[in-house]
């Protein structure tokens, strides 16, 4: 049915424009011989074909156009017309006698152009009687296309300031006057468009209402092109009747067009000067106007201009833009009950962009902001739809980016409020965008209360809020999430010991409600944050003597720090718990605090025999507690003694014999330090030796049992560059025959028939004989050391 009907609409088109083009071709014969009588009469018969009322706008347009186009080339021929000598008002009179209505306004428009620029009467008596003349045509679609016509003629003859065209005193008047009336009459035929036809084609109408809605605003555009309109004209007259009109219409369609016009065609400084009258309008609109959209944009505006130049600024506080706008908003918002959300929180998100451009240090202005936010949304439980929450978003983002300072947002007491109506997802997104700025802005949080203000704002990413919830989210997002909160931890710092305590306490508090899946990431951090206040206090310590009394001191943070490390125990991550009592061991002994560092390797050691069952992860652990062992100067005999023993222990156990091998001649470094002079046995260095060797025979022998050949010899190299490393420091125990001992061995080894080629082995042990040979060389004391081992 519908296709029929478009069908039909062609041909009417196309017949339309056929009467259209053969009219307009004896018009031009009649042009090109001066026959004026014909021009006229095929011009009307041309002009006749607008009288149709079977198309749409569209295809009227196609039609329209084609009209106009060859009212042009009429125009130019009544100018020469009346250059010749022939009278414009003949003219002007000569054309009404044309048959019907619609033609004869058209070249009564026409000719008035001509008219106009002859000067042979004034510009507004000759506007003020085409403009009344059009109230003939009351159908929509003609009327309309007709007004625009009359627009466009006379747009570039308006008796304004500095026109050709100007008259007396009154004359910005009479061209304002006539552009008004036409807009007012153009206005009333767009909308009573919508009234025209079934209701089942309300649709319809309305897109074709769209449509047209610039030529209407057109007019408006004219307006704010007129030179005369100044700020007392603009706000006496131009908006006054402009908004009277939309008010007054009480059509949805043309009210927020229009609104919307005003405020893109007409300067920032007249919507500034007249913002009462403008807002006032505002709650006077048809409820199902989208007055957000509209209101936003005027603020948006708003803030453009006050950013362009701080010069403006002043008059934004002599009208007190924030109030009005805020009121505005209040009203709008108090009208429209059913307003959705999102509409809510956009005019709030506008209100606050308008208010830190206009009044950046007024921080009251913005928490009033977010207070009436919350006080909308009070009793509307979490934002479902994701458009308010995106909304949300924005509004919270706006004094982060405005700051560059989470110190300025966390002074904010309805900040908080507001996120609590966001979902979990959403809060999360939120404490990731705080979390950025920090960043971005290298900010230090440095107070125990903006630390708790902060961790209240992040809980989303410190935990879990909804705990029947599964987390559906991405392993890597949510390590992406959690190093960003140990980033974050790392950013909080402050002077004073006993503040800084208390932050780390603080932090304590909320990381340890983090659950198993978060601990590993956040642990860590604050470990290592709160061994940098330590190491402060100890530096302090060296120049004042301590006081024990004192609220920060090295030993209390060191009882918190294994309450941190105990709680991975959840988790459970053992080794990474066993590096952490190792790094508090190492730091504990810079601190002269033997008990602390005997303890927090006893809670490693316990770690290790409980927790570390994983064979690799068994070798990862004995190296740390090793090298950790072999750097400690606070124990006395008998604790080392007792830890190298264990160390040696666990060592001797490792389930392959090479893991065994290496970690046994790792234990001689702990009784050679270098450093420490109640540290060095070389008869104990000499055993462990000795032991690693028999281990890696013993490997040797397994290897020609299960494979038929003997394996590397990897573990003989190792264990010589231990003995030459030990010998070199002047071990009495590690003496030439047994350095020389062992490179027979490896040589022989490595002709003997059963063991595996190994190109690797063989440059280990190549590049060895190469050190000896060099230390041989250097001459001295060195040289003589080296000149009895044979290579």
């Amino acid at each position: 049915m519908h296709h029929t009907g478009a069908e039909d609409e062609e041909k009417w088109l196309a017949a339309g424009i056929t009467g259209l083009q053969q009219n307009a071709f004896y018009m031009h014969r009649a042009l090109d011989s001066n026959n004026l009588k014909d021009a006229l009469k095929y011009s009307a018969q041309m002009l006749s074909e607008l009288r149709t009322s079977r198309l749409s706008p569209q295809k009227y347009y196609e039609l329209y156009m084609r009209a106009f186009d060859e009212l042009r080339k009429l125009e130019i021929f009544f100018k020469e017309e009346t250059k010749r000598g022939f009278s414009v008002v003949e003219l002007y009179e000569l054309v009404q006698h044309a048959g019907n209505i619609l033609p004869r306004l058209y070249l009564l428009c026409t000719v008035g152009s001509v008219y106009i620029k002859s000067k042979e009467a004034p510009a507004k008596d000759i506007l003020k009687d085409l403009v009344e003349m059009c109230r003939s045509i009351q159908h929509p679609l003609r009327g309309l296309f007709l007004r625009s016509y009359l627009s466009q003629v006379s747009r570039d003859k308006l008796p304004d300031l500095g026109s050709e065209y100007e008259g007396d005193a009154e004359t910005v008047s009479d061209a304002v006057e006539f552009v008004l009336q036409n807009f007012t009459e153009m206005n009333k035929l767009w909308v009573r468009m919508q009234h025209q036809g079934p209701a089942r084609e309300k649709e319809k109408r309305e897109k074709e209402r769209s449509e047209l809605r610039d030529l209407v605003g057109k007019n408006l555009h004219v307006l704010s092109q007129v030179e005369g309109v100044d700020l007392d004209m603009y706000r006496e007259t131009v908006l006054t009747r402009v908004l009277e009109q939309v008010v007054n219409c009480k059509d949805e369609i043309a009210q927020y067009y229009l609104m919307d016009c005003i405020i893109q065609v007409f300067p920032d400084e007249y919507h500034l000067q007249t913002l009462e009258t403008l807002l006032g309008a505002f709650p006077q609109l048809q409820p199902s106007v989208d007055i957000k959209t509209v209101l936003s944009r005027l603020m948006e505006r708003l803030s453009n201009y006050a950013a362009s130049s701080p010069e403006v600024l002043p008059e934004f506080f002599q009208v007190e833009a924030f109030a009005k706008l805020s009121s505005a908003i209040g009203k709008v918002i108090e009208a429209q009950d059913d307003m959705p959300v999102s509409g809510v929180v956009t005019l709030y998100s506008s209100l606050l962009t308008f208010t830190l451009q206009v009044h950046p240090d007024r921080l009251d202005f913005v928490d009033q902001i977010l207070g009436a936010c919350v006080k909308k949304l009070s009793g509307k439980g979490k934002l479902a739809d994701s458009k308010s929450r995106k909304q949300v978003v924005a509004l919270l983002s706006a004094p982060l980016e405005k700051y560059n300072d989470i110190d300025t947002a966390l002074k904010l007491s309805n900040y908080p409020h507001v996120m609590e109506y966001l979902d979990d997802e959403t809060k999360k997104e939120m404490a990731s965008v705080i979390i950025q700025s920090i960043m971005k802005n290298k900010t230090l949080v440095s107070t125990t209360e903006k630390v708790e203000a902060l961790f209240e704002l992040i809980k989303g990413l410190i935990r879990d809020l909804d705990e029947n919830l599964q987390s559906e989210l991405d392993e890597e997002d949510f390590h992406e999430e959690q190093n960003s909160v140990a980033r974050l931890i790392q950013m909080l710092h402050n002077d004073d010991p006993e503040e800084m305590l208390k932050i780390i306490c603080t932090v304590k508090k909320h990381i340890l409600t983090g659950g198993p899946k978060r601990l590993p990431f956040t642990v860590p951090p604050l470990i290592f944050n709160a061994l940098k206040l330590i190491r402060r206090l100890q530096n302090q310590e060296e120049n004042v003597a301590a006081e024990e009394d004192a609220p920060a001191t090295p030993k209390k943070i060191f009882q918190i720090l294994n309450l941190i490390i105990e709680a991975l125990s959840s988790v459970p991550v053992p080794e990474l718990a066993l590096r952490l009592y190792l790094q508090c061991a190492e730091a504990a002994d810079d601190c002269d605090l033997e008990p602390v560092a005997y303890e927090f390797f006893t809670q490693a050691y316990l770690l290790y025999e409980e927790e570390i069952s994983d064979s690799k992860s068994q070798v990862t652990a004995i190296h740390l507690i090793i090298g950790t062992l072999q750097r400690m100067h606070v124990f006395g005999v008998e604790n080392r003694d007792t830890l190298t023993h264990k160390a040696t222990g666990y060592s001797a156990k490792l389930l392959k014999k090479p893991d065994q091998c290496r970690a046994v001649y790792a234990c001689s470094h702990l009784f050679w330090v270098d450093d420490q002079d109640n540290i060095k046995d070389g008869e104990r260095v000499l055993l462990c030796l000795k032991r690693a060797l028999r281990i890696a025979n013993a490997a040797q022998q397994m290897a020609n049992a299960t494979r038929g050949s003997g394996g590397s010899v990897t573990l003989f190299i190792e264990i010589l560059n231990k003995y030459l490393y030990f010998f070199e420091k002047g071990i009495t125990q590690i003496t030439v025959a047994s350095v020389q001992s062992l490179i027979e061995l490896i040589t022989n080894e490595m002709q003997s028939e059963n063991v595996t080629p190994d190109p690797t082995a063989d440059a280990f042990f190549s590049s060895t004989l190469r050190f000896v040979q060099f230390q041989k060389d250097k001459g001295g004391a060195v040289g003589e050391k080296y000149e009895a081992i044979k290579v």
